[in-house]
């Protein structure tokens, strides 16, 4: 029957002012068999953080020669 279908349409979401993704890899720490999140230092020479529970540091130097993995095991 005419008139009974629901045709809904909006506008697509105008442009966002979002900043740029912080880059990340994803760490395991075995010490407290945690798992967290480690970001680029302002240089953007390495990854560094610390385990959410003991604080043990890592630190993922970037370079040539390097890998692609996105996920690592602190031991």
């Amino acid at each position: 029957m005419p008139g009974e279908n629901l045709d809904l349409s909006s506008d697509p979401p105008g442009p966002r002012n979002r900043e740029p993704a912080r880059r990340f890899v994803g760490i395991h720490f075995a010490c407290c068999d945690v798992y967290s999140r480690v970001y680029v230092n302002r240089e953007s020479t390495a990854y560094e953080g610390n385990c959410p529970k003991c604080s043990k540091r890592v630190r993922l130097r970037i370079g040539p020669g390097g890998t692609d993995s996105r996920f690592f095991t602190a031991y």
